[in-house]
């Protein structure tokens, strides 16, 4: 089981490799805007929680499980994004805070139903139209 912390530093390397083919330290550290030392001690440790390899000036790769669990973050964190933009919440930054601080509290069946009402808002915007109208969330 991965800490929040390491769920972040996973979910950050999936988007670097998915952009750039390749993550790096310095990378990772500003992506998450953090010194480059704190973001080699997190890899060094997902490294030995079997989530990454790792060679000391070398770089560092997903081994498969690794890959497994970044995809699945990457994509809890898009499913949260998008049902609070269907929401209105706000601004795209406002959605990506509020993203960042809820979504280490959603296990797989709550993901699920979200997931399930989120492609069911995309399928029928007639219906989630109508729901905003008739007073849908507030601000």
């Amino acid at each position: 089981m991965s800490t929040p912390s390491q769920e972040d530093y996973l979910e950050a390397i999936w988007v670097l490799t998915d952009q750039k083919g390749y993550a790096r330290v310095t990378d990772l550290a500003e992506r998450l805007a953090i010194s480059p030392a704190s973001a080699s001690k997190m890899v060094r440790r997902l490294h030995e929680a079997g989530l990454l390899t790792y060679e000391r000036y070398r770089g560092f790769a997903f081994t498969p499980e690794g890959k497994r669990q970044g995809r699945l973050l990457y994509a809890r964190h898009q499913i949260l994004e998008r049902f609070l933009t269907h929401l209105a919440i706000g601004t795209a930054e406002d959605v990506h805070r509020v993203v960042e601080g809820i979504e280490h509290h959603f296990d797989v069946l709550r993901l699920n139903q979200i997931e399930h009402l989120v492609h069911y808002i995309d399928a029928h915007p007639e219906w989630w139209n109508q729901f905003l109208k008739d007073g849908g969330p507030e601000e």
